[in-house]
């Protein structure tokens, strides 16, 4: 598989101005050791700063090595001394598309070993996943439009946007999309303020006591570790005598939200999304988008980086960067890489096959989970194995070489700006608050 992977920027407003030129980066090219140079030294570097968190009264804000990733490389790609070049940042977006799918691949073995959950879990846990479907869309996406966020909308609405929603809307629109922009936007103002806003709102719900603790823990199972935590402790700390049903429930709420979310999200939350912006807006360019086409823009070359360039750098990195979160180097991480690497190239294989119809991602996700089951015959294997590999490494990795293509979408990720707030608010709290109303529904119905 020999196939590369297109970035290009045809399509930018002043492209008649400058012309563009083709360039491919391959594994000899020189200019491409600066991204990989600067992309295994960032990440690791991120990974070994580790996690900070900040008291904020009951709550705290949890800073992972991920996030250190993603703002250091936005500094390096866009500082005002030496920014890296428009190149560089393209090919930088063109290695990121690959990353996300190795991001997916480590997150469908997770999938295998729980699936038997979705068979024991009764209506109220399965049906809670509509209320984190409509409560972004129904709420959240409308206060974008009207805040004229423009495509973004997409991106920062269809969920509370996690790390399965990078693969989702790069795979649909591309990492060089408002909508793309729109999910990094959100992951961001997610990873710095969720866990607080939802443990505030949990702890004001439970307050109320008009909800079963039980559907107050379902709620919390938006698809982050961190958020799920922090609303089941603010439960528990209102129901002590119910902590552990509170936290086994939270926590299978959180992996059925793992489980459903990526097909829910790439079929359904992800179209309607798309298909009801167009819907508020008739497709007129918002004042978002004409502040967007007459900023000054340099204008980037169109970039091709092979596949057989980008898997060694990400299996390199991955590696490097799982190691530290490991505490040293083991066969295996090595051999898990392996593994991960195989179902990638897999996935890209049959989404290529399929000429897209079925997405890499989709591909990836229902693969890896199925080798994972307990009717697997590897499944014991492939999961003590690629269990080895630190999910959230993978993660700085991905945030990482996100940051190295940041320079160049600055100027369109400022016209979003403060409107991510109160969108990301309501997106948050929507989720949580309607879904804890279908749970107890649910709960009152299975009762």
């Amino acid at each position: 598989m020999t196939e590369a992977f297109p970035v290009s920027h045809d399509d930018s407003p002043v492209s008649d101005q400058t012309a563009t030129h083709k360039v491919v980066f391959a594994m000899r090219s020189p200019r491409l050791w600066i991204v990989v140079i600067l992309l295994l030294g960032l990440a690791a570097g991120a990974q070994l700063i580790g996690p900070a968190v900040i008291p904020v009264g009951a709550a705290a804000i949890t800073i992972l090595p991920m996030v250190w990733g993603l703002i250091a490389g936005g500094v390096v790609s866009s500082q005002k001394w030496k920014p890296l070049g428009l190149d560089l940042q393209a090919a930088a977006s063109a290695i990121m598309g690959l990353a996300v799918l190795l991001l997916c691949a480590r997150l469908s073995f997770t999938i295998g070993p729980n699936i038997q959950l979705l068979f024991e879990a009764g209506p109220a846990l399965l049906l809670q996943e509509l209320g984190h479907l409509f409560g972004t869309i129904a709420l959240a996406l409308p206060l974008a439009v009207l805040l004229r966020m423009g495509p973004a909308t997409v991106g920062a609405t269809f969920s509370i946007d996690r790390e399965g929603s990078f693969a989702m809307v790069s795979e649909r629109y591309g990492p060089d999309s408002d909508q793309y922009r729109g999910v990094l936007s959100m992951y961001v103002f997610g990873t710095l303020f969720g866990a607080v806003l939802i443990s505030l709102i949990a702890s004001l719900a439970t307050s109320f006591n008009i909800f079963d603790p039980l559907a107050l823990a379902m709620g919390a199972g938006v698809g982050s570790g961190s958020m799920m935590a922090a609303a089941a402790a603010s439960v528990v700390s209102a129901h002590p005598e119910m902590a552990d049903q509170v936290l086994a429930v939270a926590a299978t709420s959180n992996i059925i939200t793992g489980l459903l979310g990526v097909y829910v999200g790439m079929y359904v939350a992800l179209p309607l999304a798309d298909r009801i912006y167009g819907a508020l807006t008739k497709r007129s360019k918002t004042t978002t988008e004409r502040k967007a086409d007459t900023a000054p823009r340099a204008v980037a070359p169109s970039v091709t980086v092979p596949l057989t360039t980008i898997v060694p750098i990400l299996f390199v990195g991955g590696v490097i960067v799982s190691s530290i979160a490991a505490g040293g180097v083991t066969r295996s991480i090595i051999v898990g890489y392996l593994i991960l690497t195989g179902l990638l190239l897999l996935g890209v294989g049959v989404a290529r096959l399929t000429r897209g119809k079925i997405a890499a991602m989709i591909a990836i996700i229902t693969v890896g989970a199925l080798a994972t089951t307990p009717w697997s015959p590897i499944g014991d294997f492939v999961s003590s194995t690629v269990g080895t590999v630190d999910f959230l490494s993978i993660c700085t990795l991905t945030l990482t070489v996100a940051g190295l293509s940041l320079g160049k979408d600055l100027p369109l990720l400022k016209t979003i700006g403060w409107k991510i707030v109160p969108v990301g608010i309501v997106a948050i709290l929507a989720s949580y608050l309607l879904s804890v109303v279908v749970a107890e529904f649910a709960l009152g119905l299975w009762h």
